[in-house]
C-alpha cells in the first residue's frame, strides 16, 4: 500500500461581520495554548467594532474548512519611520489543531505577505513566543528572521492607568 496523503482544500478570505463569535472562540484557544487565558477579557461585542465599525484599527482573514472557520489571522497597519513606509503587523495567527499540516497557516501567512506587498508596504513583522519551537521553525521554514537584538515593551493594566490625564 502506498502512503496516505491527506488532502483538505481550504478557503482564506477576509472576514466578515458574521465570523466574529468563531474568532473570539479561535482566539480563546489560542490564549488556552499560550497559557495566557488569564490575560483574556475579550467578547465578540468588544472586538467587533474594532474590526467593523466606523474607525477600524485592525482587519482579520479567516481560513475555513468545509465551511468551518478554523483559523484566523488578525493583523493591523503599523509605521517605520527607517522605511518612510506602512507596515503589516501580525497581532495573532491560530490554526486549530486538528487542521495543522494542510497548508491553511502556510496560507494565511503567505496572504498576508502578499497583502503587504500589494500596498507596497515596507516590513510584514510579528512576535513569537520564544518556547514555542514548533512556530520558530515554521516561521524560518517561511523566510522570517528572529530579531535576537529586540524586545517587546509593554505598558498595561495599572501601569499603563498611572498616565491617565
Amino acid at each position: 500500500m502506498g502512503k496516505i496523503v491527506r488532502m483538505t482544500a481550504y478557503t482564506i478570505r477576509p472576514a466578515e461581520p458574521r465570523d466574529v463569535p468563531a474568532i473570539v472562540t479561535l482566539i480563546t484557544e489560542l490564549a488556552e495554548f499560550e497559557q495566557l487565558t488569564h490575560l483574556l477579557a475579550l467578547s465578540a461585542d468588544k472586538l467587533e467594532p474594532h474590526l467593523f465599525g466606523p474607525k477600524p484599527v485592525v482587519e482579520a482573514l479567516v481560513g475555513e474548512i468545509e465551511g468551518e472557520v478554523v483559523g484566523f489571522a488578525l493583523f493591523f497597519t503599523n509605521f517605520s519611520t527607517f522605511l518612510a513606509k506602512p507596515g503589516l503587523y501580525l497581532e495573532d495567527l491560530y490554526v486549530r489543531q486538528a487542521h495543522r499540516g494542510v497548508g491553511l497557516g502556510k496560507g494565511l501567512l503567505t496572504r498576508l505577505a502578499q497583502l503587504a506587498n500589494q500596498r507596497d508596504y515596507g516590513r510584514f513583522e510579528w512576535s513569537v513566543l520564544d518556547w514555542n519551537a514548533d512556530a520558530i521553525g515554521f516561521y524560518e521554514r517561511m523566510g522570517a528572521s528572529l530579531l535576537p537584538d529586540w524586545r517587546i515593551c509593554r505598558l498595561s493594566g495599572e501601569a499603563l492607568a498611572r498616565y491617565k490625564a
